[in-house]
């Protein structure tokens, strides 16, 4: 069934912008107008035209990541409740507030109604679902657990989230610190000293050499600013052209693993996002080969998503996954143990989730003590500045007053 986009005015006067499905133009008016809702303008989404191009256009982002995964719950518990799949998809549609959610649903009714799997219909926005989303229900669909397998997805998108949601609040209150730091600083510099240094002039006395530089930095900022900022600019562009080549994205991942504290809770968050997906597609019927390479496009570090890589070509060539893991020296040793231990005793699945669960708090602890150093430090690099400021603005004074 065609998906309409619409504008219209509904009773009270305010302009409005939907979607709805309908067979034509003239039965989407009338669906509309009977929720008293008068439309002035229509198109057609799925058009040729529109529809390859709008589709393209619709990423998931990142605000929507949890409503995504509350979706994929309650879509979960409506199949669960022996709900035929169009009829979940609508009760689905007709709750859900993200407009972009809205939208790539109804197309995937649209086309569960034409025949598809739920598998393959998905499989047509890979720019809103993920390469793992969409094997997950492929292979929900294939082992007739799509339930199941569904709320884990959930489950996982959660979790997720979740430690991302941690590590940037964790991160927030020092941005926050240097930025209000900048700003006060810059005010200084901009606003204080230049008025001051009327003062210093008028008097012709000699100043202190760290008054002079003060001076010099104020006059800098205030005549030059564009020059920094073109600076800054400058650094920032050719910084993002160095790391879309794929010899400099490697050596910028290399050199944040190697950062201390910052890289140590990068690899381990890295080993626990591993350890997560891969548990999460083996229950759910992925073969290994299949995980490895989905795993491989969810960490987002390109030298440990190369290893894990490697790994994989060891396994086609017949190896384990402990052996060629152990030998990347990425992961720590007791990751390989516990592995081979699971790949032995037939449990590889459980014994990723505790390898997950593990890191897991080795993230929160490692998240904590990089925020516990980073603030004093953060505070020290302020006080030094604002003493650097006051200092050469005080001992002028104090031989000015000397003098008199």
């Amino acid at each position: 069934m065609p998906i309409f986009e619409y504008r219209a005015y509904d009773e009270s006067g305010n302009s409005r912008v939907g979607i709805v499905d309908a067979d034509t133009p003239a039965a989407a008016r009338t669906k509309l107008r009977q929720d008293r809702v008068h439309v002035y303008e229509i198109e057609e989404l799925n058009d040729s035209k529109g529809t390859d191009k709008k589709k393209k256009k619709i990423r998931l982002r990142r605000g929507a990541i949890t409503e995504l995964s509350i979706v994929t719950r309650q879509f979960a518990t409506l199949l669960n409740a022996g709900i035929p799949v169009v009829e979940a998809l609508k009760a689905l549609i007709d709750q859900v507030e993200s407009r972009d959610i809205e939208q790539v649903f109804r197309d995937v009714r649209e086309k569960v109604t034409q025949g598809q799997t739920i598998g393959e219909a998905v499989g047509n926005h890979p720019a809103f679902f993920s390469n793992l989303y969409i094997n997950m229900i492929k292979a929900g669909e294939a082992s007739g657990n799509l339930d199941a397998i569904m709320i884990r997805l959930a489950d996982y998108m959660q979790k997720q989230n979740k430690m991302r949601n941690k590590v940037g609040a964790a991160m927030a209150y020092p941005a926050v610190m240097v930025g209000v730091g900048i700003i006060v600083v810059s005010i200084l510099l901009t606003v204080v000293v230049p008025k001051i240094e009327e003062i210093f002039r008028e008097s012709e006395a000699a100043l202190p050499p760290t008054t002079e530089l003060l001076i010099a930095t104020s006059d800098f900022l205030i005549n030059y600013w564009w020059l920094l900022i073109g600076f800054f600019a400058a650094i920032f562009f050719s910084f993002k052209a160095w790391t879309r080549t794929e010899k400099g994205i490697e050596k910028w991942h290399k050199m944040l693993l190697r950062m201390p504290i910052f890289g140590m809770l990068m690899r381990k968050q890295a080993i626990s996002r591993f350890a997560t997906t891969m548990a999460t597609l083996l229950a759910s019927g992925l073969p290994v080969l299949n995980a490895l390479k989905i795993v491989q496009e969810v960490i987002q570090n390109r030298i440990l998503a190369n290893a894990v890589g490697d790994i994989h070509e060891s396994i086609v060539e017949g190896s384990d996954i402990s052996t060629p893991l152990a030998k990347t020296g990425i992961f720590p040793p007791m990751v390989g143990y516990m592995i081979a231990t699971g790949e032995q005793s037939g449990q590889l699945e459980e014994i990723l989730f505790k390898v997950a669960e593990a890191y897991d708090e080795e993230v929160d602890i490692a998240t904590q003590k990089m925020t516990s150093l980073m603030e004093p430090l953060i505070i020290v690099a302020l006080a030094v500045v604002v003493g650097f400021i006051v200092i050469s603005i005080v001992q002028p004074m104090i031989q000015m007053s000397g003098m008199n």
